[in-house]
């Protein structure tokens, strides 16, 4: 079987592109989640690309994971700690005290979340789109 690591980016893209919707509609827990999402898949994409296979959901762990010569410098790796914290958070009650996801997530922290995948994108997009 081929590398599949141009179907793991398209994804990615169509992620971030669904958390650019979710913005905009006011869901800003899904917004949040979908940037996650996209930045995951596009790491993945890169192991694919590479010719590995990449296990879990923790962005910040999965760039560690990565060899030397695609691994990115700390500011993306500051950004990938940002987008986990939206992997659980956006989808369940139970991660507050009370209320629901909706409750909590802000148009400022969907921005900051569609941000910070978008630079993991970019980074990733040289690995695997070359």
């Amino acid at each position: 079987m081929g590398s599949r690591a141009e179907d793991w980016f398209r994804q990615a893209e169509r992620d971030v592109q669904h958390a650019r919707r979710s913005l905009e509609a006011g869901t800003f827990e899904w917004a949040a989640f979908a940037a996650q999402q996209a930045a995951e898949k596009a790491v993945k994409a890169v192991f694919q690309a590479l010719g590995g296979e990449a296990r879990g959901h923790s962005v910040t762990h999965l760039l560690a994971a990565l060899p030397p010569a695609a691994r990115p410098g700390g500011e993306l790796v500051e950004l990938a700690k940002e987008l986990d914290k939206h992997y659980v958070g956006p989808r369940y009650p139970d991660s507050f005290p009370a209320g629901a996801p909706m409750d909590f997530y802000t148009e400022a922290e969907a921005r900051r979340a569609i941000d910070a995948s978008e630079q993991i994108l970019e980074h990733c997009r040289r690995h695997v789109l070359r």
